[in-house]
């Protein structure tokens, strides 16, 4: 993409993910992802009406009168967000594509992240690690990551979870909420790399699917490429059998997928490339609240 058609991408998604995430997400986010732990901060003197449990019983002895202790909410966060880039990305049928989509999520966390102080990071995904943007702070890092999003090119195109939750496992030291953004169209066994890195993390699952990937429209004989490994075939989509079979593996797949967030317990959303993301995400953080 030249550089000014870029930097002209960049500036229409600023606009339009900045203000969802400042008029929309940010009491939502706050109370979703925050007050998940509380520092112990002073001591001050006991007032009318203060919790009797918080009262710090050796200072009191000390001083002969009541002191209670005074916490504040751990106020910084560092979110990660592991960003599919397989070659299924590119595909979209209702007007947007799934990379898209997978953008304008990530921009609005993003900028949702930085509104609440909070250090945000970013690790590009397929069957490897394509790239590691550390969690800083600040609006040109912002930028930087939405250009990222927007440009960046793997080198590789097929998908493994695995690889990305074991990397997020042991590469970010301290706890960090992760949102892992991808359409979940894997054939490796990912649950116990899942299992693992939400124990240490708080990971939460953005799944983004086309409607097209959810049935099979009755429209012939039609060639089907495979994204991630290029393979070829035909598909008589006119046969009822075939069109179920289809179904069939879908709704194995979706069963198989939320089956595995359920065993790792971790909170997860879908996405359809021609619905509303920002009432999926609503929810997701109202159920979190």
């Amino acid at each position: 993409m030249e550089t000014s058609e870029l930097l002209k991408k960049v500036r229409q998604i600023e606009i339009k993910t900045r203000g969802l995430s400042q008029n929309i997400f940010a009491g939502q986010y706050h109370s979703a992802f925050k007050g998940r732990g509380m520092a112990f901060s002073e001591v001050r003197e006991y007032e009318f009406g203060d919790d009797t449990r918080d009262i710090d019983w050796n200072v009191t002895a000390r001083y002969s009168k009541p002191y209670v202790k005074v916490f504040e909410e751990e106020r910084e966060l560092t979110v990660v967000l592991l960003i599919d880039v397989s070659g299924s990305k590119d595909f979209g049928t209702r007007g947007s594509m799934k990379k898209d989509i997978i953008t304008e999520i990530a921009a609005t966390l993003a900028f949702s992240a930085i509104q609440n102080n909070d250090k945000i990071g970013v690790i590009f995904f397929s069957n490897q690690i394509e790239k590691f943007i550390p969690p800083q702070k600040g609006r040109k890092h912002i930028l930087y990551i939405i250009r990222e999003l927007i440009d960046f090119q793997p080198s590789n195109s097929e998908t493994d979870m695995t690889e990305v939750l074991q990397y997020l496992t042991n590469a970010i030291k301290k706890r960090c909420t992760a949102f892992v953004i991808s359409d979940f169209i894997d054939h490796h066994d990912y649950q116990h790399a899942l299992t693992i890195a939400n124990r240490k993390h708080d990971i939460v699952a953005i799944q983004i699917y086309d409607e097209r990937e959810a049935f099979m429209p009755d429209i012939g004989l039609v060639k089907w490429k495979d994204a991630e490994s290029n393979a070829e075939e035909w598909v008589d989509t006119s046969s009822g059998k075939v069109r179920q079979m289809y179904k069939s593996w879908w709704e194995n797949r979706q069963s198989e997928m939320l089956n595995a967030f359920k065993k790792s317990r971790v909170d997860s959303v879908s996405v359809r490339t021609d619905e509303d993301y920002v009432k999926a995400l609503m929810n997701l953080f109202h159920e979190r609240s």
